[in-house]
């Protein structure tokens, strides 16, 4: 990515969305005199306004600027549908009892408005100015992403209007159509986006933010797209996993991390528009971290002594009231004067706080914000840009530059090389091969740490001398590996499951999905409250779309499962909530 044109590309992009409406419902595109035309935009602006809503799509955004597409709320202070799986597969900590509270038909305005509002819209003005030009590039990056969107949102909706949607004024109330119809609009999308990567009539975008113009890499990311959408089908469709198959056999897909899909958040302005990670600018703010780490996640990485536990999170401080010999205080963890629930003391889980400064909360701990911002840790320097953990212990809050570590400077994994690793495995453990399973799962391992470490290049200001060795990362893998070997049955998955979850930190869309598909891991620490309801298996569709449109009607509750999702339902399945 070409860091020079960046910030004054996003610039562009947000003047552009800043001057589009927020008053007219995501599907209602009438003639709106604050909307440009296509005769008052390029293919490259729209481009670049796709290209950046698409990232936002999934990370959300930290500005809550009221005039971008997204605004500051909704969950845990930042939109995007990667943070909702995060905080159900207890990648992040979720701050609500029961789920039902959690996940309402309002929490989701903002994703389902970027989809259509945002991106699919600019996609419809785009193309055909892009076609008369015989922009063909351009139209394959629009056909890969819209891909992705409209498969996401089945991912997280199930049914969803595609077919008949963004096409007011001629149709105002779009149909729902089936998830797999959907799934097979996203195949076809990128068939055709393979082709136009391919056969060039005319020049290329003037900014690619993901590839910088190589198309080789766009081909291998279409493909790679093609084998996550049939494992994820691989539940309902006897072909999908012949189909992944033969995309293996090709060789056309992203094997190399060379060749990841992937956003590098700039960080080039603080000032609208925020470019820098949007987890960082989230907690990396005057009075501190808005979110809580997730005291499961911490809690496997100090058990397996993981090393990138100092890349993920940094500590504020040293000690946590209640663990290491500290007093109990009442004032900043309440929860360090009570007595674990009975159902955590029954399942021997970890409960209110962690050793070593590791200051965290549980899943569904809902207990107020007392004035802890500048004690809780952290995001860190991956993937959010934030601060290596050198021991230092100084407040983030601070203005001094050591403070800001990487200074957003991070990145959105996508669609990467360890993913499609664990993909493999997970295929390889279905099919009982187990040391097939056991080498991509420690390849999947290898290049996600290779990743973690590579961030801390980013950041200037801490002490590297507190780098955990080679020789540490040889010993977490090795015993990650060996403990896989021995274990079998549902023991051996939930160490592949546990793995998963720890290298998508940044990632919870693949988690989710992978929660949904296979049930684990059975190690989650479960919420707080003995009876949260259902986990949800997909969203509420926002309150607004079901009143404005009469074609869509409110889904009963969170317990509707999209239709790759075919595992019983209940209380066993998945096996935490």
């Amino acid at each position: 990515m070409k860091k020079i044109n960046i910030h004054t590309m996003l610039v562009l992009s947000l003047m552009f969305l800043g001057m589009t409406s927020c008053e007219t419902t995501e599907l209602d595109l009438t003639q709106d005199p604050n909307f440009l035309t296509p005769e008052q935009a390029s293919p490259d602006l729209f481009l670049v306004s796709i290209q950046e809503d698409f990232v936002r799509q999934l990370d959300g955004d930290a500005s809550g600027d009221p005039n971008d597409n997204f605004t500051t709320g909704g969950f845990q202070n930042g939109d995007g549908l990667s943070p909702i799986g995060m905080q159900l597969t207890r990648i992040m900590q979720m701050s609500s009892r029961n789920y039902a509270s959690t996940y309402q038909d309002s929490d989701v305005d903002d994703e389902w408005d970027n989809a259509y509002r945002g991106i699919l819209f600019d996609i419809r003005l785009m193309t055909p100015l892009a076609e008369e030009a015989g922009l063909t590039r351009h139209i394959g990056i629009a056909q890969f992403i819209e891909a992705y969107i409209i498969s996401s949102m089945v991912d997280f909706f199930g049914d969803i209007p595609y077919s008949e949607a963004v096409q007011a004024p001629d149709i105002v109330n779009p149909k729902l159509d089936s998830g797999e119809s959907v799934y097979q609009a996203a195949f076809s999308l990128l068939d055709q986006a393979i082709v136009n990567f391919t056969n060039v009539t005319a020049g290329t975008p003037s900014v690619d933010f993901y590839y910088n113009n190589d198309y080789t890499k766009w081909v291998k990311a279409a493909n790679t797209l093609k084998m996550k959408l049939y494992l994820q089908t691989r539940l309902v469709d006897p072909g999908a996993i012949t189909a992944f198959n033969a995309i293996v056999a090709s060789g056309n897909y992203i094997a190399d991390s060379v060749d990841d899909f992937e956003f590098n958040w700039p960080a080039t302005s603080a000032a609208q528009p925020d470019n820098r990670h949007p987890r960082y600018g989230l907690n990396y703010v005057s009075n501190g971290a808005g979110d809580y780490t997730s005291n499961w996640l911490v809690n496997q990485m100090q058990i397996n002594n993981d090393p990138r536990i100092r890349y993920y999170f940094y500590r504020q401080v040293s000690i946590v009231p209640g663990q290491d010999g500290a007093a109990p205080d009442e004032q900043t963890l309440r929860c360090s004067l009570q007595t674990p629930p009975q159902h955590y003391i029954d399942g021997g889980f970890t409960f209110c706080a962690l050793t070593n400064g590791y200051w965290g909360r549980d899943h569904g701990d809902n207990q107020g914000t007392p004035p802890d911002g500048l004690l809780r840790s952290t995001w860190g320097v991956y993937p959010a840009g934030g601060r290596f953990d050198d021991d230092s212990f100084s407040a983030i809050g601070q203005t001094n530059a050591a403070s800001q570590g990487a200074g957003g400077v991070g990145i959105t994994p996508i669609l990467n090389a360890f993913m499609v690793d664990f993909w493999r495995g997970e295929l390889a453990l279905i099919a009982g091969d187990v040391a097939t399973a056991q080498g991509f799962l420690e390849a999947g391992v290898r290049k996600q740490i290779a990743k973690v470490r590579a961030s801390v290049a980013n950041d200037g200001v801490s002490d590297l001398s507190f780098e955990p060795a080679d020789a540490d990362f040889e010993s977490f893998i090795n015993g990650v590996i060996t403990a896989f070997g021995n274990a079998t049955g549902d023991d051996q998955w939930d160490i592949f499951a546990e793995n998963h979850f720890l290298a998508h930190y940044g990632n919870g869309i693949e988690a989710y999905n992978f929660y949904r598909r296979t049930g684990f891991p059975s190690t989650l620490q479960p919420n707080r409250e003995p009876d949260p309801g259902s986990l949800p298996r997909s969203m509420f569709y926002p309150n607004r779309v079901v009143t404005s449109n009469s074609n869509i009607t409110q889904k009963p509750n969170v317990s509707v499962q999209v239709f790759w999702d075919n595992n019983p339902a209940g209380p066993s399945f998945p096996r935490a909530n």
